[in-house]
């Protein structure tokens, strides 16, 4: 028995026996009132271009031929036939009359096998029928897809991959694991599409690392409709084995060189990593320093060589002998290439919180102060005052980044009226997954509870931070968890009104719950060693109640009451637990109950009060924007937060 072979999208090769593979042709008749159009023979050939769209060749005389179209098939088949269909992508169409409906019920059976096949199936029966009884015609398309064609052998060739002499002591390159995450595996229904992206995802995953010159050299997939079998060649040449070199600097004008070298973790030498470039960028765009950014390894440094491997190849040599010959492959110089951001910049904003209230800012940032990148801004809003500066050291070749500032902040929140200046001094390293801080800092603080005497402490303490993150997505998390943890604390008699330890954690965890729904649970505790609590900073105490804490009650509502105000405490506990579904894209509604409490003994802070309501949110550009009504059952009081993103 004969083969077909024809190409295939993406280069591969689908190969049928010739003894099934033919087209029928259905003989136009002018429409009945009912007529059938049957086809019932095995369908074997392969996916051809769709009809061309009906043209007509002059004007139509009279309104367009309106009929309706019903497709009858199992599973997404009839999905997938109502999207691509010539019935129905011409519905409507101002040329149709009877003639072009004919030829399109015509074309339907062969059409119908094409796409069929795509998803596994070719050997469908397919019957078309058309009824025009009723004020415009009905074309149904039944079709029994018959037994799926699965994938009966697979063979994936794997050219190359032997490291450069005098190199072949480093790691070999772990083909055996590339063959066991090949996604279309035996006995998988073999379908077009999984067979493309099974193809893309192979050849990608080989030229992110070390080999980003590999391509595929041949692919074929031969179809049997007989046994129902499909046979799978994959033959792919990994090219030469890459590596990094020398890092080459273009568009710096201002800004130290420093700034980029100190951030790159590609050493020479390294093998060639797609996601490490990636990595490095995005440490660069962080800065601030630049306006846009671009990592790369210059792939032409090498194309005299790769000529020369490719001519000895032609004339008889193997590629690793073409490679020996030449000794080991030439490194990559590493590429960056920048647009500096202007060195000074001014902005403005306007706000609201329902936490703070009323909210004006006055931003002025400049990136080159002595060798700094210089911050600052002045906050006001209705419960809060706020201004700092801060100097950024660039990161180190270590990876530290320092700072240096001062702050200064006025609040005026239930009834307990505060100012703290600040000094501090703040080394940051890690990255987004694994972030760590110390901050040394020296507060002094007024502080005024209504109806009781104005005290006046002063601070010297020392914190250490750390947060883990394993989310999906930074801006939109569905899934994965935050976990920030800080111990410190005033030690010394030195510049210290009131020595103390002060611990804290919290958590955030996020969990998908069906298609559309996301479950959010979160989690705080805190509590503070001292001999007395007059002299420690109010800012190392404990309150709850707002947005980001236990809703239906104030911004730190919960505390310990003294006279008329109420100050922080030494304990904390808050809890939260959400429900969020999705209705559409970027809207949902959610149902949430939080509770916490914050007191100076941890009995009473563990007598939790609790919130609970309904909530909109909305994906915006920015962030998630979360609108809540709350009622707080301890103050049987209903309060509206809003809130802008999630802060940890």
């Amino acid at each position: 028995m004969g083969q077909l072979t024809l190409a295939a999208a993406g280069g591969a090769i689908l190969t049928l026996p010739m003894a099934h593979a033919y087209a029928q042709e259905a003989v136009a008749a002018p429409l009945p009132a009912t007529a059938d159009v049957v086809q019932d023979t095995p369908a074997d050939t392969v996916a051809a271009p769709p009809a061309d769209e009906p043209v007509a060749d002059t004007a139509p005389v009279a309104p367009a031929l309106q009929y309706d179209v019903r497709v009858n098939a199992p599973g997404d088949l009839d999905e997938l036939l109502e999207k691509n269909l010539d019935l129905e992508r011409f519905r409507g169409n101002p040329r149709m009359d009877r003639e072009q409906l004919q030829r399109l019920v015509r074309d339907a059976p062969e059409q119908v096998k094409d796409l069929v096949a795509t998803a596994g199936f070719y050997t469908p029966v397919v019957t078309v029928n058309v009824d025009t009884a009723g004020s415009r015609p009905v074309v149904t398309v039944n079709v029994e897809p018959g037994e799926a064609v699965v994938v009966d052998k697979v063979e994936l060739e794997l050219r190359g991959f032997d490291p450069t002499p005098p190199l072949a002591a480093s790691e070999p390159y772990d083909t055996e694991g590339l063959k066991r995450r090949w996604p279309l595996k035996t006995g998988a229904i073999f379908r077009q599409a999984e067979w493309e992206s099974a193809k893309r995802a192979l050849l990608r995953e080989v030229v992110q690392t070390r080999y980003p010159r590999a391509q595929l050299v041949d692919t074929q997939a031969v179809v049997d409709p007989e046994t129902h079998k499909a046979s799978l060649l994959v033959i792919l040449s990994s090219g030469p084995e890459l590596r990094f070199g020398e890092l080459r600097i273009e568009g710096l004008k201002r800004y130290d060189p420093a700034i980029i070298r100190n951030l790159n973790k590609i050493r020479p030498g390294e093998y060639y990593s797609e996601s490490a470039l990636q990595l490095y960028q995005a440490r660069l765009q962080d800065t601030g320093y630049f306006a846009s950014v671009e990592v790369s390894a210059d792939m032409s440094s090498i194309l005299n060589e790769q000529i020369e491997a490719g001519q000895a190849v032609q004339e008889g040599e193997t590629v690793a002998s073409a490679q020996a010959s030449r000794g080991p492959a030439p490194q990559l110089p590493l590429v960056v290439r920048v647009t500096e951001n202007k060195q000074q910049n001014v902005s403005a904003g306007i706000g609201f919180s329902t936490n703070t209230g009323n909210r004006a800012q006055l931003n002025y940032d400049n990136l080159n102060v002595w060798g700094t990148r210089f911050k600052s801004a002045i906050t006001m809003e209705t419960k809060k005052q706020t201004a700092h500066a801060n100097f950024y050291f660039p990161t180190t070749e270590r990876g530290y980044n320092d700072s240096v500032g001062a702050s200064f902040e006025r609040s005026d929140i239930s009834n307990e009226i505060t100012a703290v200046s600040t000094i501090a001094a703040k080394r940051n390293w890690g990255g987004t997954n694994l972030e760590r801080s110390l901050t040394f800092e020296f507060l002094s603080e007024d502080k005024t509870v209504v109806g009781l005497e104005q005290t006046r402490s002063k601070s010297l303490p020392l914190t250490y931070a750390i947060t883990k993150r394993s989310l999906d997505s930074l801006l939109f998390p569905t899934k994965g968890y935050v976990i920030n943890a800080q111990v410190g604390g005033a030690l010394l008699p030195v510049l210290t009104d009131e020595r103390f330890v002060r611990v804290s954690g919290k958590g955030v965890y996020y969990k998908p719950l069906g298609e559309k729904g996301e479950l959010i649970v979160r989690g705080e505790m805190g509590a503070l060693g001292s001999k007395e609590k007059k002299g420690v900073p109010a800012v190392y105490l404990f309150r709850a109640g707002g947005d980001q804490s236990v809703r239906g009650y104030a911004y730190q509502e919960l505390g310990v009451k003294e006279g008329d105000a109420t100050v922080g405490g030494r304990y904390l506990a808050t809890a939260s637990a959400e429900y969020q579904y999705w209705f559409k894209p970027k809207w949902a509604i959610a149902a949430f109950y939080d509770a916490g409490n914050a007191a100076d003994s941890v009995k009473d802070a563990l007598e939790l009060k609790s919130g609970y309501g309904l909530g909109g949110r909305y994906k915006s550009p920015v962030g998630p924007i979360n609108v809540d009504v709350a009622y707080g059952h301890a103050v049987h009081a209903f309060r509206l937060h809003f809130s802008l993103g999630f802060t940890f």
